[in-house]
């Protein structure tokens, strides 16, 4: 390197420090330790994730030294690392179980999987589940930072954007998968199925007199049981409730609650006569509920 070209790094590194501080080297390597700690995590799960041939002991410890590292550069406290990573290690088993749940759902309800293994090698939405579901139990162990960076990788790598904040119950399928969004405060209940570009996200926002977004409220919105929600569909808003075995068609935007064992479909999809008088009068101009 010239003395030019020297003297030009040295001055931009100076200008970056200058406006962006000191840098939290907490954080340093993070986003690659995440990576390494999920795909252990998978392969402990789910040998067919594994690229080699590995044990599950040998993938369950190094992830507890992966996490180990993690949390010590995120917690002060080196006895609630200790606790946090037993609790998760003891959760495990529960993780396995749900996930069983989520595969059955996918063998159920498509069928073009010619078996469990399949969906476990092929499917997205089951990759992006099983990280999800790792994550969530980082979450209610009170773990920062980390669980998002996880579920943002399964969203680089599956097109699926699932916040480990949200609430899912079992037997929960994603088919196909890209370009599904849950939002953190989501709550969705158990045998829901999924399909692609698909948002479960937030109205609007209360904001704080200098503009800025509360933070910490009810923004998305709760799903029952026995729910499916078909391609495009957008359901908005923390107090937007759909009931236990609704159908959401494809391409629906819906802002209200939908009481249980209602159809809603887009109005330009209702062409049959039939259909249309059943249309519940007070429904939204963007939806029609049958």
């Amino acid at each position: 390197m010239d003395k030019a070209l020297t003297l030009a790094v040295l001055q931009a590194d100076e200008a970056l420090g200058r406006i962006s501080g000191a840098q939290d080297g907490r954080f340093i390597g993070l986003a690659h330790k995440a990576e390494r700690l999920t795909g252990c995590l998978c392969r402990a799960l789910f040998p067919d994730f594994a690229s080699h041939a590995v044990s599950r002991a040998e993938s369950i410890g190094e992830a507890a030294l992966l996490l180990q590292d993690c949390l010590s550069a995120l917690l002060p406290d080196a006895e609630r690392t200790e606790e946090i990573l037993t609790g998760f290690l003891d959760a495990l088993p529960d993780v396995r179980r749900q996930l069983l749940t989520d595969l059955d759902a996918a063998y159920r309800g498509d069928p073009a999987a010619s078996s469990r293994t399949e969906i476990v090698l092929c499917y997205p939405g089951f990759r992006a589940v099983c990280i999800y579901r790792l994550a969530h139990r980082l979450v209610l162990l009170g773990v920062p930072i980390l669980p998002r960076v996880m579920t943002e990788y399964a969203h680089r790598i599956t097109g699926i954007d699932i916040h480990p904040g949200a609430v899912i119950g079992d037997a929960f399928f994603i088919d196909h998968g890209t370009g599904v969004v849950i939002g953190e405060t989501t709550t969705i209940g158990h045998d829901v199925k999924l399909y692609q570009h698909v948002t479960l996200g937030a109205k609007s926002f209360d904001l704080l007199p200098d503009g800025s977004p509360v933070k910490g409220i009810k923004r998305h919105p709760d799903i029952g049981d026995r729910v499916v929600i078909y391609a495009g569909a957008t359901i908005l808003g923390g107090d937007t409730h759909v009931g236990n075995d609704c159908v959401i068609g494809g391409s629906v935007w819906l802002t209200h609650s939908v009481p249980a064992g209602k159809m809603v479909l887009a109005r330009a999809n209702v062409t049959n006569p039939a259909l249309t008088r059943d249309i519940i009068p007070d429904a939204p101009m963007d939806s029609a509920m049958l």
